[in-house]
């Protein structure tokens, strides 16, 4: 991959692809046994799994997915050949799963290699602007005075549901000309700071898109999570020897349990280390049912519609309905959300969408934990 502009050829990036969570603001569609970025949802044919590594192939020097022992088979199956498939035994959250791709790569490639991270279950519509977006990423990461590159998403709304960056002054990096400095990372806001973010035009989204060196990335993990380096590291060095598995199941339960964010992206960003790439992608993160609704074209009378659905509507502009081999009919419910899934109906609206994660967490009590 070349970085643009600029002569200079920048190493190739070892893309990480984490597959993992159950994607519970997207139920009932979205499931622990069959997550969101093992589904189709948008009619493309492709998986949201499969859009991801078919837009990081072209990039990417080798693609390695990340997920745990329950997806294993669906996601070898799903990507093919020719992509590594990395089984977690038990969920440790980001920075571990991101951490064991970046210590084998490290092993087969040398601390010099670049990986960039990347989720599997978010959806890019403009593949040129992500290449050039990387590329730029890629060269801010060659930096001695940079430990780690995110990708950040212009706002075309004031989003609460998704974290936010405050951008500081440029990096000053002629093959990156627009990477800047990252101030902080910023929690989810409400509804008022959201605004004032988006008024006042310094801050992105938080796609959680990483790039770093594996010898900058290991040495800030070393630093700042000296037992999770040093655990990673053991998995690491013994992953291609008959000593993986032991190794493996000894060290993996012992991994502090934290996220990217939390481990090296705040911290970091504190002692002015991070680089942000601000970037127009036409990306969501098909959280839940109003984002995938905004990616579907609706009909005729406003209406999303999900594949194999038919729906007659009269006064019901903006709804979403998801009912395969169903017709729903709808009337006077502007915004309405109905996701049919033959074994849960959920009805919601588009406004309440990011709350269903509170519905699939009351499954367990009632005793339909089976449906989650």
């Amino acid at each position: 991959m070349t970085a643009e502009p600029g002569g200079d050829r920048s190493p190739p990036i070892h893309a990480v692809v984490p597959a993992g969570g159950a994607g519970t603001r997207l139920w009932p569609l979205s499931r622990r046994d069959r997550p969101k970025f093992l589904l189709d949802l948008t009619g493309s044919g492709r998986t949201l799994l499969q859009a991801t590594v078919d837009r990081l192939a072209p990039l990417a020097e080798t693609v390695t997915v990340v997920t745990g022992v329950a997806h294993e088979v669906a996601v070898a199956e799903q990507v093919g050949d020719g992509v590594d498939v990395l089984a977690e035994p038990s969920p440790r959250d980001s920075m571990a799963a991101i951490g064991l791709a970046a210590a084998i790569i490290g092993e087969r490639h040398g601390p010099g290699a670049l990986v960039g991270s990347f989720a599997a279950d978010h959806i890019v519509s403009d593949d040129a602007a992500f290449a050039s977006a990387l590329a730029q990423a890629a060269a801010a990461a060659g930096r001695d005075d940079v430990s780690l590159v995110t990708i950040g998403l212009t706002p075309d709304h004031a989003a609460t549901g998704f974290g936010y960056i405050a951008v500081g002054a440029p990096l000053g990096e002629g093959r990156a000309p627009d990477a800047r400095r990252v101030g902080s990372f910023v929690e989810k806001p409400d509804a008022a700071t959201a605004a004032r973010y988006l008024a006042g035009g310094a801050h992105l989204w938080n796609a959680g898109m990483f790039v770093a060196r594996v010898g900058a990335l290991t040495d800030a993990l070393a630093e700042l999570h000296p037992e999770l380096a040093i655990g990673l590291g053991a998995i690491g060095r013994a992953w291609d020897t008959p000593e993986r598995d032991a190794v493996l199941d000894e060290t993996w339960p012992t991994l502090t349990r934290i996220a990217i964010d939390h481990a090296l992206a705040e911290p970091l960003a504190a002692a002015g280390r991070v680089a942000v790439v601000p970037a127009d992608l036409g990306w969501t993160d098909v959280g839940d049912a109003d984002a995938l609704a905004s990616v579907l074209v609706p009909d005729d009378r406003g209406v999303a519609v999900g594949t194999g659905t038919r729906v007659v509507a009269e006064d019901s502009d903006g709804a979403f309905v998801h009912a395969a081999g169903r017709t729903v009919a709808l009337l006077g419910v502007p915004g309405v959300v109905v996701v049919d899934t033959g074994d849960a109906l959920l009805v919601t609206t588009r406004e309440r969408a990011q709350d269903v994660k509170g519905i699939v967490e009351s499954l367990d009590g009632r005793g339909l934990g089976h449906l989650g």
